[in-house]
């Protein structure tokens, strides 16, 4: 592999490489990473609205609604007005609840062995990636805001 130095390159690289274990791990159960990811978003917070879960997973709404409406399809979370017309709710389905419960030991599993790998830096490299992803967007002139 071209030993780059750019951080978004090696970021992408080894998000793109997580991403693969996680849905090779979660694939017996008819999840990806990203909707074993949401679902467990939409337990942790109950019923949230949109905009709720939005701000959670750092998605902006369109990527969202696309995503709950794969996960809908799927009979994992029901849809519902929210508080106005403009918002809707979200809630986990029976179905949904078990298949985070069954798919729930095979994401420790890899998360263990994946901690293990990192060794003394797996609680840092959670906290990189976490000041990273808080970090603001730049502005338009390409500066960060404040």
């Amino acid at each position: 592999m071209d030993p780059v130095v750019c951080y978004c390159t090696n970021a992408r690289r080894a998000a793109r490489a997580l991403t693969a274990r996680y849905d090779e791990a979660l694939a017996p159960h008819g999840l990806k990473v990203t909707q074993y990811s949401l679902l467990r978003t939409v337990e942790r917070h109950g019923t949230p609205n949109l905009t709720t879960l939005a701000e959670a997973t750092g998605l902006d709404r369109s990527t969202l609604g696309r995503n709950l409406r794969v996960l809908s399809a799927l009979g994992l979370v029901r849809l519902s007005a929210g508080d106005d017309l403009r918002d809707r709710e979200v809630a986990l389905t029976g179905e949904g609840r078990a298949r985070i419960e069954a798919a729930g030991p095979a994401w420790r599993r890899l998360q263990a062995s994946l901690g293990a790998a990192l060794g003394d830096d797996a609680d840092r490299f959670t906290e990189l990636t976490r000041r990273l992803a808080a970090r603001p967007r730049p502005g338009p002139a390409g500066e960060e805001s404040t």
